[in-house]
């Protein structure tokens, strides 16, 4: 069946992704992607850092293209590493900053890590961000889970499951563990209902409204003359007298 080959080319897509993810580590790594090419496979890896990725003399690309070609059986796989030129909009890297700032500082100060990342989104030129903490390790009597947001955030529709930013990770502490959700609107999302409103040069407006004046000038003389016709066809010619008619 056809149906089924394309399953599992995606089955093998992501554990491949899973792997690249898991064997790299925390490098600042977003998201893995995919290419086929007549050559072999390319994968492209997305990162913030690059050269943690790359490692001395490129000895990680140098593994991780080994054991792609052992465990997955890819012919000829190409390792390529991409760098992400704003991390602060990028969903997975800050949700990643989050989770390893959580792991090595505790959970005494998460409000504190919540809005300063807040901030540093917005700063960036995100329209709006959204990050959520849950666990019952959060220091709270009553809530499980914390929620920042700042901005304007879509939660329905097209534009909120296609357009929006989303990452997420995970905390492992002592403890136990907290999970971190990001939503991240970019700056350069246009909404549906965007409205922009063109300005006019000044100098066409007063072009405009001389040629108004001048029209309507034109249109008062036409009603003035047109006035005068119907005032002379009503006043008729006065009848000549009686003594008049004996003297012709």
């Amino acid at each position: 069946m056809i149906e089924r080959k394309f399953v599992r080319q995606k089955v093998k897509e992501f554990e491949i992704q899973e792997y690249v993810l898991n064997s790299l580590g925390r490098s600042g790594i977003s998201h893995v992607r995919l290419q086929p090419t007549p050559l072999g496979e390319k994968i492209i890896v997305y990162s913030s850092h690059p050269g943690l990725v790359i490692g001395k003399a490129g000895e990680n690309i140098k593994k991780l293209t080994i054991t792609l070609k052992k465990k997955f059986e890819l012919e000829n796989p190409q390792v390529e590493i991409s760098e992400v030129l704003n991390p602060s909009l990028d969903a997975q890297i800050v949700a990643d900053k989050i989770s390893y700032s959580l792991e090595r500082y505790g959970t005494k100060n998460f409000k504190g890590v919540m809005h300063k990342t807040v901030t540093e989104v917005m700063s960036a030129g995100a329209k709006g961000v959204e990050i959520v903490l849950s666990g019952r390790q959060l220091p709270s009597s009553r809530a499980k889970s914390w929620r920042v947001l700042a901005g304007y955030m879509k939660k329905c529709g097209d534009i909120a499951i296609s357009y929006v930013l989303k990452g997420k990770s995970v905390a492992n502490l002592k403890s136990g563990t907290i999970g971190i959700k990001i939503s991240i609107m970019p700056a350069d999302l246009i909404l549906p209902d965007y409205i922009e409103i063109k300005e006019t040069n000044p100098a066409v407006q007063e072009i405009k409204i001389e040629e108004v004046k001048v029209e309507e000038k034109k249109e008062e003389k036409k009603e003035v003359k047109k006035k005068n016709e119907k005032k002379s066809k009503r006043v008729k010619p006065a009848e000549p007298s009686g003594a008049e008619e004996q003297a012709k």
